[in-house]
């Protein structure tokens, strides 16, 4: 049973590791080393990565690693990627590298808005309502212009507002939403700010209009925040060509087939949301590897992409596929809200090396580069399906680890690697070729 403690955020670092090392773990001087271990020498650095959480011990690496030959829209690009799982890596970079040779990856924005809402509950007569909401709209952004001034003056701010009457899902509820631009930033503490000051100032506003004069003098505003559903700040990232082209010697089938066979595996994740919850997986698989290693947040990233394959009222596959007159084309459209500019992209200085990779892109082009590694992952991942199944690349680059794990020597790793070349790989193979019969 855990043991409770009282103020521990105001306890320092090392009484906080002290805490949990006595408390909670089965060895407390190999926590206390471990933890130690992990802290980064530069300790004006590491007072830079404490103040990114809360109760911070110590840091957790993950690899960093690179996807490189991506061509996007005819520049190429070496794409940094942190995840813990190599075949994620290798998948992508195997996939630039064949369609690099087929032209590349062609991207587009198809648009950048992002949302934020203002949740509120009115009593009140709603044809008037929305009689007044002009010059309420004209109001709210007047008393907020302080707050909008500098991104609009960067090309942003508030592109629209709207009132929404939901008072027939919920009484007396309605919400206003509110588009906005927010350039290179990922915006959210702009939006936030702009849409708090909103809900502060409503009843005011109301109070102001003269059409709502004889209405009730005040409205209940219930929370004021972005929304992480944003369809409109969408990316489309494609592959094509001839069907012939797409063979090469790994594949095992003549290309037509295997079109076909890739085609069909798409349709089936289109209809089937069993099928499409691990096939999106897989385009995150790629996507959130970049996501994180720029700094931007995944799981943003991921609850709207999901959303979004969910838009129709099922959930489908975010990509799609047709051949037609002989060519192969595969596509993909996706809402990735993302920045390049304030948050951690600037104050985490591997984030800061990772979009100097990337040529320091801006937030649109960060978006169609996200985009195309999500696209090549998947197309990885379902030629792989359709070929020669996925646990066959999966397991040899998962060797090492189990090498690690089975603490072979130098020596046994590298006839374990020789020995594995042409065999298939599992935990149990692995073992009795080492001679291990460790449990």
């Amino acid at each position: 049973m855990g043991t409770a403690v009282q103020f521990f955020s105001k306890l320092s670092k090392e009484a906080k590791t002290s805490w949990v090392a006595g408390h909670y773990a089965s060895n407390p001087v190999e926590m206390m080393e471990l933890m130690k271990s992990f802290t980064h020498p530069d300790t004006d650095l590491q007072k830079v990565l404490d103040g990114f959480s809360e109760n911070t011990i110590s840091n957790f690496v993950m690899p960093f690693s690179l996807a490189p030959n991506f061509v996007v829209n005819g520049k190429v690009y070496c794409v940094p990627m942190v995840i813990e799982e190599s075949s994620v890596v290798a998948a992508a970079a195997a996939s630039a590298k064949y369609w690099m040779e087929r032209g590349g990856f062609t991207c587009e924005i198809l648009g950048t808005k992002k949302v934020g809402q203002l949740h509120f509950c009115w009593p009140g007569n709603a044809e008037a309502l929305q009689s007044a909401f002009p010059e309420i709209r004209r109001k709210l952004l007047a008393e907020t212009a302080h707050l909008t001034r500098n991104m609009e003056q960067r090309g942003g701010g508030i592109l629209e507002m709207e009132l929404l009457d939901m008072t027939d899902l919920e009484r007396d509820y309605y919400q206003i939403r509110v588009h906005f631009e927010t350039c290179d930033s990922m915006g959210a503490n702009f939006i936030n700010s702009v849409l708090e000051e909103m809900g502060m100032l409503l009843n005011d506003v109301f109070a102001e209009t003269a059409i709502l004069q004889h209405q009730p003098d005040s409205a209940t505003v219930v929370m004021a925040i972005l929304s992480n559903y944003t369809p409109e700040c969408l990316v489309r990232a494609s592959v094509e060509c001839p069907v012939e082209q797409l063979w090469d010697k790994n594949l095992g089938i003549d290309a037509a087939a295997f079109a076909e066979k890739f085609a069909k595996a798409i349709r089936i994740a289109e209809i089937d949301p069993y099928r499409a919850t691990t096939h999106n997986k897989g385009i995150f698989n790629g996507i959130d590897a970049v996501i994180l290693a720029t700094a931007n947040d995944f799981r943003a990233i991921e609850a709207c992409g999901h959303a979004y394959a969910a838009r129709d009222g099922q959930y489908r596959s975010l990509s799609h596929c047709e051949l037609r007159e002989g060519i192969f084309r595969f596509w993909m459209e996706i809402p990735l809200a993302i920045g390049t500019v304030g948050g951690l992209t600037h104050l985490h200085p591997m984030a800061k090396c990772a979009l100097d990779i990337l040529g320091n892109p801006g937030a649109a082009e960060l978006m169609q580069v996200v985009a195309a590694v999500g696209l090549a992952q998947n197309f990885a991942a379902v030629r792989s399906l359709t070929t020669t199944g996925i646990q066959k690349g999966h397991m040899k680059m998962h060797l090492t680890n189990i090498l690690n794990h089975l603490q072979a020597t130098e020596a046994q790793a590298e006839a374990a690697l020789f020995y594995f070349e042409d065999k298939k790989v599992s935990f149990s193979t692995v073992r009795d070729f080492l001679g291990n019969d460790k449990k």
